[in-house]
């Protein structure tokens, strides 16, 4: 299939809707003790080529120092829509809609106690970005041609036999489970057109903070 959708924005946009659209989604209900949070996996043009935002958080607050999506959690009263998109606007200052998204992915049941929900959108004209320097200490733009590399994915085999991800996407750039889980079912569900799950991943120790 011709990957024009890795390098023009329509073309992304109209081959995720379709691929979402054929993705039976895994939704996963929260048990005692389980609090939900939503993602958002936001496709923006930097300087015209297809990118996905990703953030490094602050320093201090929640997961400190990690990388991740434009997220949190989900309040009292909120669906995940509304907090993925509540929480775009409150940590890097994007407004978006319900006519952005293009569609889900697969909760993420998360170490830290959270079951995630991503949620697909694209902005073609997103505007300047505002990050909150008390949530956010770093915006990056990931090209999705970068994200569909051979190379942007590595498996660590682990003593007990099981495999870690590890997302490679840029320079002192390597990200794991639970944002590396969601990062590599977008790689294979829309950029890719593959099955794939990801409740099972690995996640390491340090991401139950």
């Amino acid at each position: 299939m011709s990957s024009d959708h890795l390098t023009g924005l329509p073309a992304f946009i109209s081959v995720a809707r379709d691929r979402l659209a054929a993705h039976r989604r895994l939704a996963l209900e929260g048990g005692p003790g389980v609090r939900r949070a939503a993602v958002a996996l936001c496709v923006v043009p930097e300087a015209d080529v297809p990118s996905v935002i990703v953030i490094k958080r602050a320093d201090r607050g929640r997961n400190p120092g990690q990388w991740g999506l434009p997220g949190g959690r989900v309040d009292e009263g909120e669906g995940d829509l509304q907090a993925a998109l509540r929480e775009l606007q409150e940590e890097i200052g994007l407004a978006a809609g319900p006519e952005h998204v293009l569609g889900r992915l697969d909760d993420f049941p998360a170490a830290s106690g959270f079951v995630i929900a991503p949620l697909v959108l694209a902005l073609p004209e997103p505007g300047p970005l505002r990050p909150n320097p008390g949530e956010v200490r770093s915006v990056h733009h990931v090209p999705l041609t970068r994200l569909a590399a051979d190379d942007a994915v590595r498996w660590v085999p682990q003593l007990d036999g099981g495999r870690l991800l590890q997302m490679t996407l840029g320079p002192r750039m390597t990200i794991h489970a639970p944002t590396g889980a969601m990062l590599w079912q977008f790689r294979e569900v829309v950029l890719l057109g593959r099955h794939a799950r990801v409740a099972d991943f690995l996640q390491p120790d340090w991401t139950r903070r």
